[in-house]
């Protein structure tokens, strides 16, 4: 399997198992237990519905809507990936980047759906303490061909919906955030907030003509 039918792979196995999520007893689930049955649930949810393995965007985004953000610290992704642009930018403009950056995120995913067959995740040891309130989880995505690495960084939240939630995710070796960093870092020295804002508007028109 080439690399990029891998990443493609990697990619469908991360936004599945964020639109499988089912928080309702994650407030005392230990992180690397969360991440085993949200994959689980994942993959046999992906072999199940043929609509998700076509890519159906607008399915996507209602689960996405209904599951994956409570289980995912999205704020906080969305602010790491804008850097240091998210504390000039105002409540609007926050609100827009999130909205804008989902939509990049499922639309990037959605179309590696169909990747997905015989596949199983295979969690690594953890390591760690219980009053840890950042880990990373390591797992292996396993099927034809070699291991696919795929880690998660979750946080210990406190308080209404209080439980682990991830962050940021490591797909062969780099880490979601940090990609989408030095890309957004370019935009906002070049055209400020709103210039990002705009580029990832008009990124998300064009995929979506493009199906």
């Amino acid at each position: 399997m080439k690399r990029r039918s891998l990443v493609h792979l990697l990619s469908a196995s991360l936004a599945a198992t964020l639109l499988a999520a089912a928080p309702a007893h994650a407030a005392d689930e230990a992180p690397d237990a969360l991440i085993k049955r949200l994959s689980t649930d994942v993959l046999d949810a992906i072999k199940a519905d043929k609509s998700l393995q076509t890519g159906d965007v607008s399915k996507i985004m209602v689960l996405v809507d209904s599951k994956i953000m409570p289980s995912v610290n999205f704020r906080r992704m969305t602010a790491s990936a804008t850097g240091p642009g998210w504390r000039k930018a105002t409540p609007e403009q926050q609100k827009r980047l999130q909205e804008e950056f989902k939509t990049l995120l499922v639309r990037t995913y959605a179309g590696a759906l169909s990747q997905v067959s015989d596949q199983s995740v295979v969690l690594k040891p953890m390591r760690g303490s219980a009053e840890d309130r950042e880990v990373v989880v390591r797992t292996e995505v396993r099927g034809r061909g070699e291991p696919i690495q795929l880690d998660y960084r979750l946080e210990k939240t406190p308080g209404e919906g209080a439980g682990w939630k991830i962050y940021d995710l490591n797909v062969l070796g780099v880490w979601l955030v940090d990609t989408y960093r030095s890309q957004f870092a370019q935009e906002i020295n070049a055209k400020g907030v709103d210039g990002l804002i705009g580029t990832l508007t008009e990124r998300n028109k064009a995929n979506a003509k493009k199906g």
